[in-house]
């Protein structure tokens, strides 16, 4: 074969190489694009839903309504701040009806509580947080319409949200164990201390179980009701109990409190409490699945 032609040939066999090569490299700029379009839609989807409004209604006769819209924000969850204390000691954030404080006060929140957030209004210079409660409650009669908290006296979270194992197994070297006599909490990754931290655990009635469980689901918030059928026949109602880590499906609860300050004494309903910014520190720190070893 003459020596052109053979140099032609290379020629076109190393063309047909850089071809494929970059069919290869337009394909996967497709595949990515798609991925990046199918994850901006999931945002999307998560977090900038249909929008919903506010009506406020005319304070005179024949005045038309004013139309306020309620925005979606980039996080859900806020921690209530520079509220009163666990005994309502000092001024209490006011949670109201509406966005604005001419409106009735709902209940009244106290310092740690963790809310979820359903959008936010803007109205007169001042953002107000629209709370919502989309979990099964107990007693959901006891909720009674929208509930308003201003924004200034909420701290906004970057949180996942709920976490479920789903009955699937996460191996960790991390567990707890529980001290019911010397009533502390020790967090262990491994053979290494995370933290200590003073706690309650349930009284002589409803005491908090012995035995080795599971971490099994994670949640930021969540709303306790009593009375508990079979376990207490108090009355409480507590919106936004925080930095939630569950261990037993009949309801023990690794949990912040911000109603009490007893920690050191056996307090609870069978749950253990921790300080709202004890329980933040080892809810950020734990994982699904890990032990939690409580003992006398």
């Amino acid at each position: 074969m003459p020596r052109h032609h053979q140099t032609l040939k290379t020629i076109l066999l190393a063309l047909g190489v850089l071809i494929g090569a970059l069919a290869v490299i337009l394909l996967l700029l497709t595949l990515f694009r798609f991925a990046l379009f199918r994850a901006e839609t999931a945002v999307n989807d998560r977090y900038l839903k249909k929008e919903e409004l506010f009506i406020l209604k005319p304070i005179k006769e024949g005045d038309e309504p004013v139309v306020l819209p309620i925005k979606q924000t980039l996080f859900e969850y806020v921690e209530v701040k520079d509220s009163c204390g666990p005994y309502f000691e000092g001024d209490c954030v006011n949670a109201r009806s509406g966005p604005g404080g001419e409106y009735p006060v709902i209940t009244r929140l106290r310092n740690g509580a963790v809310l979820k957030v359903g959008g936010v209004v803007e109205r007169e210079g001042r953002a107000w947080y629209k709370i919502v409660f989309d979990e099964n409650l107990r007693y959901p009669e006891r909720v009674k319409g929208d509930f308003y908290i201003a924004a200034d006296f909420a701290e906004a979270l970057v949180d996942e949200g709920t976490k479920d194992l789903n009955g699937k197994t996460e191996p960790t070297s991390k567990y707890v164990i529980v001290s019911r006599s010397k009533q502390k909490l020790y967090a262990y990754d491994g053979k290494e201390l995370f933290m200590e931290a003073t706690i309650s655990t349930g009284l002589e009635f409803t005491p908090t179980p012995r035995g080795v469980f599971t971490v099994f689901k994670k949640t930021p918030s969540r709303y306790m009701q009593g009375p508990i059928p079979g376990i207490t026949n108090t009355y409480y109602d507590l919106p936004g109990v925080p930095w939630n880590l569950y261990f037993t499906e009949q309801g023990a609860v690794i949990h912040g409190t911000y109603w009490h300050d007893r920690f050191g004494k056996p307090s609870s309903n069978g749950c253990i409490n921790l300080s709202p910014a004890d329980a933040r520190k080892l809810y950020a720190w734990a994982e699904l699945g890990m032990k939690v070893i409580v003992q006398d």
